[in-house]
């Protein structure tokens, strides 16, 4: 059975959205103002990372972290780390 989690950031006039389909494999997609950046398929890790970019002059490099992928007992959480502070992403 597949499940999907759906995170989400604004930052700076702009959104950073993970979607997280868990099933045989995760599949994990990053957009950046609606638009895919990235995106992985992860079988066998339980943490998984993402390199992005926010438009601007110059443009702001950031990192997601999706952890508890294997685990069945956890529900997925998703981190940002930007600016040089890891930021929490909400589950929506």
């Amino acid at each position: 059975m597949t499940r999907q989690h759906h995170f989400h950031l604004d930052h700076a006039g702009h959104s950073i959205t993970v979607d997280v389909r868990s099933g045989h494999a995760r599949e994990i997609e990053l957009l950046v103002d609606g638009k895919e950046v990235g995106s992985r398929r992860e079988r066998a890790s339980d943490a998984a990372s993402l390199p992005g970019e926010l438009p601007g002059d110059p443009a702001l490099p950031f990192t997601v972290r999706v952890e508890h992928l294997r685990h069945r007992s956890h529900e997925p959480s998703c981190t940002v780390l930007l600016d040089g502070r890891e930021l929490p992403m909400a589950e929506r």
